[in-house]
């Protein structure tokens, strides 16, 4: 989705940066383009890049948990069970809801599979977003999927079986409004 949202802003005018894990999906003309591996790396590259952006749209979050340690090299198979220990990420999408600047748009998305507009809305107080997109879990690897769109004065909008394209226009088009 977030390359589809590239896309579409690009395509609109908009000066674009994405910042994107490494993926095959082909990258968007016009586009800056950011990449990172880990969820350190994103926060540091949305804390970089923030200040200088009128809109930050959180299309997909990174893991909630990783590793407490990590190894360099590889780890044998010596025991039969190993126990992963793992601890909670920076909530990217907080911190920037915390540290944004009067006339900056946050966009955050919700990937929820119980209460989806309940706990989507939720986000809109808890992380300062001006708009949030819900979305169940059907929608990963979908060619089409259903979005719900609110924004903090508007009340939810549903676009049922829309391809990722035709979706990132309309969640265009909410962001122009704002």
């Amino acid at each position: 989705m977030g390359y589809a949202l590239a896309r579409a802003a690009s395509k609109a005018g908009h000066k674009v940066t994405l910042i994107s894990a490494n993926t095959l999906l082909q990258k968007p003309k016009n586009a800056k383009v950011i990449e990172v591996v880990t969820s350190d790396q994103m926060y540091q590259a949305v804390r970089a890049e923030f200040p200088e952006c009128d809109c930050l749209i959180m299309a997909a979050a990174v893991s909630d948990y990783k590793p407490a340690a990590s190894s360099k090299t590889k780890i044998k198979k010596d025991q039969a069970e190993m126990t992963l220990t793992l601890k909670p990420t920076r909530d990217i999408l907080k911190w920037a809801g915390k540290n944004k600047k009067a006339g900056q748009l946050l966009v955050g998305f919700a990937l929820e599979d119980k209460n989806l507009l309940k706990n989507a809305e939720k986000k809109i107080a808890a992380k300062n977003l001006d708009m949030v997109v819900a979305n169940k879990p059907t929608a990963i690897g979908a060619e089409t999927s259903t979005i719900y769109i609110k924004t903090k004065t508007d009340n939810w909008q549903t676009f049922k079986n829309l391809s990722k394209t035709v979706s990132a226009k309309r969640i265009l088009q909410f962001i122009e409004r704002q």
